[in-house]
């Protein structure tokens, strides 16, 4: 099984809108996403808290079968389709994969 983690700090303005509005939308997009490749086993999405510690705004965590899973989720049209908007809003991204024998 492969685990997938990523986070996104997002700019404080961009695409005319402001973070909070660009976090739902992002989540929203990414959201979409869940259930779109076969082998995908787990999809959660989350937003930083008020309240709770967070040094990023989006969190996405997931899980697949395999890499061939993962890279089949990467290239998926949908996937493909919400990069621009990400790249556009993000002000930076962390990401960390690794297999779970």
């Amino acid at each position: 099984m492969l685990k997938h983690i990523v986070m996104w700090k997002l700019k404080e303005h961009a695409e005319g809108a402001d973070k909070a509005t660009n976090m739902r939308l992002f989540k929203e997009q990414l959201d979409a996403c869940a259930a779109i490749v076969p082998g995908m086993l787990k999809f959660e999405t989350a937003l930083a808290q008020p309240g709770l510690e967070a040094t990023y705004d989006v969190m996405l965590y997931s899980e697949f079968v395999s890499r061939e899973a993962l890279a089949a989720y990467s290239s998926h049209p949908q996937h493909a389709a919400m990069k621009p908007f990400a790249v556009a809003v993000r002000e930076a991204r962390q990401c960390f994969d690794y297999e779970v024998l």
